[in-house]
């Protein structure tokens, strides 16, 4: 455990590039499955066995059940995230996040805290808050994406993030991922499920829309939230909210007004 050293970028900043490089990291006690990504699981590898202070580091690993072109894509989208965290300038603004979903939030103990992870795929904003880099594209995942994400030349903003999060909340309140109700994940092998039961066309045709919440999954608590839900996943952009309004919202735990 000793050889793996945490980065200095301070130090290697004007190096060249060295380029790609494999690391095979082996199995150890001190690696713990936290979920899932696209084409990857991820891990947490303790680094302080002995008790010295060192930080965790996430791991990703690519499925061993991808084909030869689907890792290619992974390894590539992987390289690309490790440049965005070299380059980020500040650890708390990192633009448009691009992949907002449940797995990429981390709640710490009963919620004493709440971060948001993965800011591989986040992609900067100009001042309209709209991605205006044509070589830029958003990645997402599926079930989370916004109806313009979806669309050629769908205009990528601020407020796509804010549809994401809308989804989220559905999550939360009804214990499943979007428009894959139907879907039979198998937690115990990575990457497969089941698709006997499993309707693609009504799948690729639900995407980007709100998804319907069950009555009888819902309490009269739950009204703000599904009011916030319901605002949050408008087809159109400019009708969900700003960032800085839901927080306020939440923050007066009154309902969101439309």
């Amino acid at each position: 455990m000793d050889s793996f050293q945490s980065p200095v970028p301070s130090s290697r900043k004007d190096k060249a590039d060295p380029g790609s490089m494999s690391v095979t990291i082996p199995a150890s006690p001190f690696m713990q499955k936290l979920g899932y990504g696209t084409g990857v699981s991820v891990y947490l590898m303790k680094r302080s066995p002995q008790g010295l202070s060192r930080s965790p580091w996430a791991v990703k690993k690519i499925y061993s059940g991808c084909s030869r072109s689907q890792r290619s894509l992974y390894q590539q989208r992987l390289q690309e995230e490790a440049k965005t965290l070299r380059n980020l300038q500040h650890p708390n603004i990192v633009g448009q996040h691009g992949d907002i979903k449940s797995p990429n939030v981390v709640v710490k103990g009963a919620f004493e805290s709440v971060k948001i992870c993965d800011v591989g795929m986040s992609l900067p904003l100009d001042e309209n808050l709209t991605v205006s880099d044509p070589e830029l594209c958003y990645v997402g995942t599926e079930p989370w994406k916004p109806r313009e994400a979806l669309e050629p030349g769908g205009i990528i903003s601020d407020r796509s993030d804010i549809f994401a999060f809308g989804l989220t909340l559905w999550e939360m309140l009804t214990l499943s991922i979007p428009h894959l109700r139907q879907l039979d994940m198998d937690t115990d092998t990575e990457g497969s499920f089941s698709e006997d039961s499993f309707d693609e066309d009504s799948y690729y045709a639900a995407l980007g829309t709100r998804p319907p919440l069950p009555a009888e999954l819902l309490a009269p608590s739950h009204g703000s939230i599904v009011e916030l839900f319901s605002v949050c996943t408008a087809e159109l952009p400019a009708k969900r909210p700003p960032a800085a309004r839901i927080v306020e919202v939440l923050e007066q735990s009154q309902p969101c007004p439309q």
